[in-house]
């Protein structure tokens, strides 16, 4: 089934194909008011971020939102511009719940909400970052929290370092890429865990992309 994911990657391919830069951020969008939407909540979201050179920054684009969703979710932002206030990429949103700012467990999809969530949506968004756009229910160490699980210290510590990388300009750009190329924990191995609807499988990444 095609989703949010799917759109973003695509828009990134297609703008890379014209020599035009882009990649794909995951996050949290707020500017979705349909009938089943719950009313302050950050839903799980991902959009195409694009250079706008000639005013020098980045700019976030939705192409998931055509006449028929604006309309039936009562959007009303410009989708080729979204601003930052209404789609926080997954490490402003760990800054904001880790100050206390924010409550976790307005992040998520569903009943799939808390901590763990924008945890494995953060490592997410870094491999992205890294042109590594795995699917949205696909885990591998660092990204594959379990509700349950309390981060360590030591994690905590590496995953402030990822939102404060992740949320920066350009020039954090090599550090970002050498700290995903340095650490197993963060960088997409051959073997990843997959969250499918007959529960988790094992997925060779190389196979999968060769079949």
């Amino acid at each position: 089934m095609i989703n949010c994911r799917d759109f973003a990657v695509l828009s990134c391919a297609l703008l890379r194909h014209q020599g035009l830069p882009a990649r794909a951020r995951r996050g949290f969008a707020t500017y979705f008011h349909g009938p089943s939407s719950e009313p302050g909540f950050h839903v799980d979201h991902w959009l195409c971020e694009y250079w706008k050179a000639d005013e020098r920054h980045w700019a976030l684009f939705d192409a998931e939102v055509g006449k028929a969703e604006r309309e039936y979710c009562k959007v009303t932002i410009d989708t080729y511009d979204v601003p930052r206030d209404q789609f926080l990429v997954a490490g402003k949103a760990w800054q904001l719940c880790r100050a206390g700012q924010a409550d976790p467990n307005r992040f998520g999809f569903g009943d799939e909400r808390g901590e763990w969530f924008i945890q494995d949506s953060l490592v997410q968004d870094l491999a992205a970052l890294n042109k590594m756009e795995l699917l949205c229910w696909d885990g591998w160490a660092l990204a594959d929290r379990e509700p349950e699980d309390d981060v360590s210290e030591k994690d905590a510590a590496l995953l402030d370092r990822i939102a404060a990388l992740t949320t920066a300009d350009n020039p954090a750009f090599l550090e970002t890429r050498a700290l995903y190329e340095s650490d197993v924990r963060l960088r997409v191995p051959s073997v990843i865990k997959s969250y499918t609807r007959t529960g988790p499988r094992k997925i060779a990444l190389n196979s999968a992309l060769s079949a």
